[in-house]
């Protein structure tokens, strides 16, 4: 059915209303003060939707759920399960949506990690898993006499100290690791703040591109993926990275994602929110005739608008400082201090 129909209703202040409301797609009602708007949307097709939903459920789920009463309505059909946001905002939190406040994002998360399917942002063709061959090919490929090195992913954007883990990997006769981009030996103190998130690579073994390789190299690659839970990443000294999978990976372009996880769609998740905005929707950006409305003002009599205000005192003696440092004059209008400062 394309579209919700509705017949005779009189809920409130409707008189006898009969309409069809076409169904997935962004339908607004609106009107005057009065005219019926929240009678239509809310006490009839939510308040039924809701009804029939909770219908559905156990009667021991019921006891929990309070169930409305029927709208006065003749007949309503082409109706799903609804859900009503009031028009206040619950939250002053920008992490807090529609999505969040129904609790439905958190299904929606795990529906695409179960479900998804990875293409290549670069070519866009479905990701696929891949090869220890392939891989091997793939590291091959690079220049002759590239000194590289092969290391396991095994803690990747997680919170703790991990003494056990590198203790065991210690115990199991490698040497080195990389930490948060950083090469360290595992026979030194290594300490992490446990509350800091960090990503530790293991350093299976360094070798140089050339002919007589490809064995030593295909035993490197098993353990590192083996170690990683089926990923292997592959740094050059000139500091290229190329994360290789067994599960996903584009065969034409080589780029390498991991396995979906339900923290990939979460933009409360440094590894699911955007980059640019981290996850809030907007980016903060500079805006010079806001900062200062007035150039022909000099610092000292606040030019920049923000910093007035009970806290100017202390924003002033910071511009003392950088005036001295430099060497300008807060007295100067801003329109004519130079360029670089």
């Amino acid at each position: 059915m394309d579209a919700i129909k509705i017949r005779g209703a009189a809920q409130h202040n409707l008189k006898n209303i009969s309409l069809d409301i076409p169904r997935d797609q962004f339908v607004i009602i609106t009107g005057v003060s009065g005219s019926g708007k929240s009678s239509l949307a809310f006490d009839t097709i939510y308040a039924e939707g809701q009804r029939r939903y909770v219908e559905s459920l156990s009667a021991y789920a019921r006891q929990f759920i309070g169930q409305m009463d029927k709208p006065n309505v003749e007949s309503i059909d082409g109706l799903s399960p609804a859900i009503a946001i009031e028009q206040r905002t619950a939250s002053h939190n920008p992490r807090s949506t529609v999505g969040t406040v129904t609790e439905i994002y958190d299904y929606f998360r795990l529906l695409y990690a179960a479900i998804g399917v990875c293409h290549c942002y670069r070519c866009g063709r479905e990701i696929k898993s891949q090869t220890i061959d392939g891989i091997l090919e793939n590291v091959l490929a690079l220049p002759e006499n590239t000194p590289f090195s092969v290391l396991a992913p095994m803690v990747r954007g997680k919170k703790g100290e991990f003494q056990k883990e590198l203790k065991k990997l210690q115990k199991e006769g490698f040497a080195r690791v990389r930490i948060d981009g950083e090469n360290r030996d595992l026979a030194e103190d290594i300490s992490l703040e446990k509350n800091k998130r960090h990503d530790i690579d293991l350093v299976i073994d360094r070798l140089v591109l050339k002919n007589g390789i490809r064995k030593r190299l295909r035993d490197s690659l098993e353990i590192a993926l083996k170690h990683a839970e089926g990923l292997v990443r592959i740094v050059t000294a000139g500091g290229e990275e190329f994360l290789f999978s067994e599960k996903y990976a584009c065969p034409d372009c080589g780029i390498s994602l991991p396995a979906l996880t339900p923290r990939m769609f979460s933009f409360n998740n440094p590894y699911g929110a955007c980059p640019a905005c981290n996850g809030l929707g907007s980016s903060m950006r500079f805006t010079e005739y806001l900062i200062v409305p007035d150039a022909g003002l000099s610092l000292r009599d606040g030019a920049i608008a923000p910093w007035a205000g009970r806290h100017s005192l202390y924003y002033y003696s910071i511009l003392d400082a950088l005036s001295s440092h430099y060497g300008f004059d807060v007295n100067t209008p801003f329109n004519k201090l130079p360029e670089k400062i």
